[in-house]
């Protein structure tokens, strides 16, 4: 058989040079207003992007400060609650086994100040400066810790 020849009026499968040219005839050329509308309305979808950016941070920001303060919260709650429900006599303990630990922290730091180098004498006390200066988050943190660990040692002791 041989292959019919198509003819450019016939409703049958178009050539392969038809296509082309109908995809040619269809493009159009951009009017000047649309070429001119293009840059602009990259800008608006940048700049539409920018203001989202930006609502979303300060969406972030705000509730992260929201979480933050519920968390400061709930830990001084629970600070309160571990000093109400610790006995006297645990809360008494916590507080002579502070002091015990301060003194002997005191003793060991004479030790070492005198037996130490120059240099490690130096950082020490840039540690200790830091320490001054954040005292008492510092010492409500080591009493948290004690006052935990009494408690811990007197439910063992009751079992």
């Amino acid at each position: 058989m041989t292959p019919e020849k198509r003819h450019p009026g016939d409703d049958t499968t178009p050539s392969p040079e038809e296509p082309q040219g109908q995809a040619a005839a269809t493009e159009e050329e951009p009017e000047p207003d649309q070429a001119a509308e293009a840059p602009a309305a990259k800008d608006d979808v940048k700049s539409r992007a920018q203001e989202k950016a930006a609502a979303v941070r300060r969406q972030v920001t705000d509730k992260s400060a929201q979480v933050g303060t519920q968390l400061r919260e709930k830990a001084a709650h629970a600070a309160h609650l571990v000093q109400d429900k610790t006995p006297e006599p645990v809360r008494a303990k916590a507080a002579a086994a502070g002091e015990q630990v301060r003194g002997q922290a005191a003793h060991v730091g004479q030790l070492v100040r005198e037996r130490a180098p120059e240099p490690m004498q130096d950082k020490a006390e840039q540690g200790m400066h830091m320490a001054r200066d954040k005292r008492t988050p510092l010492l409500a943190a080591a009493a948290a810790l004690v006052a935990l660990g009494l408690v811990r040692l007197a439910r063992r002791r009751r079992r």
